[in-house]
């Protein structure tokens, strides 16, 4: 079974995912997949630049993500611009991993995609899971993680879905406002259901 994680900006996907990956599942992040995509040589960075220009690259050569995010955070445009690039790429590739996992009978997989919906590929998955968490913490979190001034925070805030509309499409939510220790609680019941019940695919 695999199983989609999704959330807001510092909901704690990562942290989440890691909690799943510690009770055995099988992990596959789309952050990941993302930063393979655009490797040096590769024709998605090659596009990237071809539109951004040269300043979105370091010095090796390589994609500077911070400066790339805050040429489309400001400019829905630009953001619209990134995604038409890079989704294709990543979902190919997405879908290639895990229909190889699929194949091979793993009780779960969880693909950890901050953009599932927004990219419309609930399909690759069974079930969803939404992270959601306190707006206040969110972006207390966010200024911490990131370096943030408020105005930036709020700005990729805003720039995602909300938290409700992510619920509504959502087969399990979790919270995670509170302690590691209650999230860890939380992803412990989760995963036992899941894998004890053998659930069948959606639709």
């Amino acid at each position: 079974m695999i199983l989609g994680l999704t959330g807001g900006i510092a909901s704690g996907k990562s942290s989440i995912a890691d909690c799943f990956a510690e009770l055995g599942a099988i992990l596959v992040s789309a952050d990941l997949l993302a930063r393979e995509v655009v490797a040096p040589g590769s024709p998605t960075l090659a596009k990237l630049v071809d539109h951004f220009g040269l300043d979105i690259l370091t010095q090796g050569g390589s994609l500077d993500r911070k400066i790339l995010a805050r040429l489309v955070f400001a400019d829905s445009s630009a953001r619209k611009r990134l995604e038409s690039i890079t989704h294709p790429a990543i979902a190919h590739l997405a879908e290639c991993r895990l229909a190889e996992l699929r194949s091979r009978g793993h009780d779960l997989v969880v693909y950890e995609a901050p953009l599932l919906f927004e990219a419309k590929a609930e399909g690759r998955v069974d079930r969803v899971l939404v992270v959601v968490v306190e707006p206040m913490v969110q972006l207390d979190r966010l200024l911490r993680r990131d370096g943030l001034s408020k105005a930036e925070a709020r700005q990729r805030v805003a720039a995602q879905w909300l938290q409700a509309d992510k619920v509504q499409k959502a087969d399990f939510v979790i919270d995670n406002s509170g302690s590691m220790a209650q999230t860890r609680e939380m992803v412990s019941a989760l995963y036992c259901y899941l894998t004890r019940h053998g659930l069948p695919a959606a639709g």
